[in-house]
C-alpha cells in the first residue's frame, strides 16, 4: 500500500489551472522529491497533502486517508515543515516543542520524555535552554524538523526546506533525512527547485506547469537521455543552425537561447564534423554528460528556469 497516493489530481485558480491531473504514488520509506521551477505547481501539491487546500478534483490519499474528506486522520499522521519560519524566536527550543507537544494532546512525563529524545535526535540537546534566537540558520531549520517529528508521524513533508541555509547546513539536513527514512522508516516528500538536492532523493516527480512530465530515480530519468549532451552556441541565427543541423547530420535538435541543443552518442566524435560543416558559425561548444535539467529539457522543450521565471506563490 502505498504511502501517499495522489490520484488525477486537479486544481485551479479561477481561469488558471496550477495541477492538471497529477497521479503517482510515494512508497513506504522513501525519499521522495517533487521537482519544479517557480511556478510548477509543487507547492499547490504541498498544501493540498498537508490539508490546507481542497482540490478542485481528484484525490490525495496519505496513510490510506483522503486530505480532503478526513483531514483530521491525515493531520494525525504527518509532520509539516513549512518554507517559511514557524518557531518562536523568543522562545527555548524545549519550550517551542513543549508548546507543539500540547497540540497533538501531549502531556507531563510523556511530553517531557518525548522532547528530550527528539531534541538529542537533531543534535540540540545541549542547546535545549537556549532562545532559538541565538541560532544559526541550521540550527533552527533543526528544530522545525524536530516540531514536525514530535508526536512520530509517519510522513514528514517539506517544502524547500533549506531556503536560506549555507552548504554545510544543506548537507546536514539531508543526512538527517535519509537517518530519518533508514533507522524510523519515515516516508519524506520533499519539494525543491534544486538540482543537486533531487539527486539525492530515492525518486522523483518533476513538474512543469502543473503537468508531472517525469517520474522515477534520477538515474532512471537521466539514462532516458541518448548519448551525451551538446550545446552550440551559434554565431548568428540559432535556429536556422539547428535546421541546418537537422538536415546535414539527421539529428534532433532543439533552440534554447542562443544555443542549439543536441543529444548525441559519442558526442566529442560528433563535435569535429560540426563544426567543419558549419565554418564559422558556431562561437563555442560544450560536452556534458546528462544532468537531472536535460532530463526537463528533454521532456518539456525548454530550460528548467526561463527568463521572467518569478515566485507566484498561489501557483507554486
Amino acid at each position: 500500500m502505498p504511502i501517499i497516493s495522489v490520484q488525477n489530481l486537479v486544481h485551479r485558480y479561477e481561469n488558471r489551472t496550477a495541477l492538471n491531473g497529477l497521479s503517482f504514488d510515494v512508497r513506504p520509506a522513501e525519499l521522495f522529491g517533487l521537482l519544479g521551477p517557480n511556478g510548477s505547481g509543487k507547492t499547490t501539491l504541498f498544501r493540498i497533502l498537508s490539508t490546507l487546500m481542497i482540490p478542485t478534483a481528484g484525490k490525495a490519499l496519505v496513510m490510506g486517508y483522503d486530505a480532503a474528506q478526513d483531514p483530521a486522520s491525515v493531520r494525525r499522521e504527518i509532520g509539516v515543515v513549512f518554507q517559511a519560519q514557524s518557531v518562536d524566536p523568543k522562545l527555548t527550543a524545549y519550550e517551542n516543542l513543549w508548546h507543539q507537544g500540547h497540540l497533538y494532546s501531549l502531556r507531563g512525563a510523556l511530553l517531557k520524555r518525548r522532547v528530550s529524545e527528539i531534541l538529542a535526535r537533531v543534535g540540540l540537546a545541549d542547546r535545549a535552554k537556549e532562545r532559538v534566537e541565538t541560532f544559526s540558520g541550521g540550527m533552527q531549520r533543526r528544530i522545525e524538523l524536530a516540531k514536525g517529528l514530535l508526536h512520530r508521524p509517519g510522513v514528514l513533508l517539506l517544502d524547500e526546506p533549506t531556503t536560506g541555509l549555507d552548504p554545510g547546513a544543506r548537507r546536514d539536513l539531508w543526512q538527517y533525512l535519509r537517518i530519518l527514512r533508514d533507522e524510523e522508516h519515515v516516508s519524506v516528500l520533499v519539494t525543491t527547485h534544486l538540482m543537486e538536492e533531487a539527486e539525492r532523493c530515492d525518486r522523483l516527480a518533476i513538474m512543469s506547469e502543473g503537468n508531472l512530465v517525469a517520474l522515477g530515480t534520477p538515474a532512471e530519468l537521466k539514462s532516458e537521455i541518448g548519448g551525451d549532451v551538446i550545446l552550440l552556441d551559434a554565431a548568428q541565427d540559432p535556429g536556422l543552425l539547428a535546421d541546418r543541423i537537422r538536415t546535414r547530420f539527421h539529428v534532433e535538435t532543439t533552440v534554447l537561447g542562443n544555443q542549439v541543443r543536441i543529444e548525441q552518442e559519442g558526442g566529442h566524435r560528433f563535435v569535429p564534423d560540426v563544426v567543419e560543416a558549419f565554418p564559422g558559425e558556431i562561437q563555442a561548444i560544450s560536452v556534458s554528460k546528462p544532468a537531472l535539467e536535460d532530463v526537463f529539457i528533454h521532456r518539456t522543450g525548454h530550460k528548467f528556469w526561463s527568463e521572467g521565471s518569478e515566485e507566484n506563490s498561489a501557483a507554486n
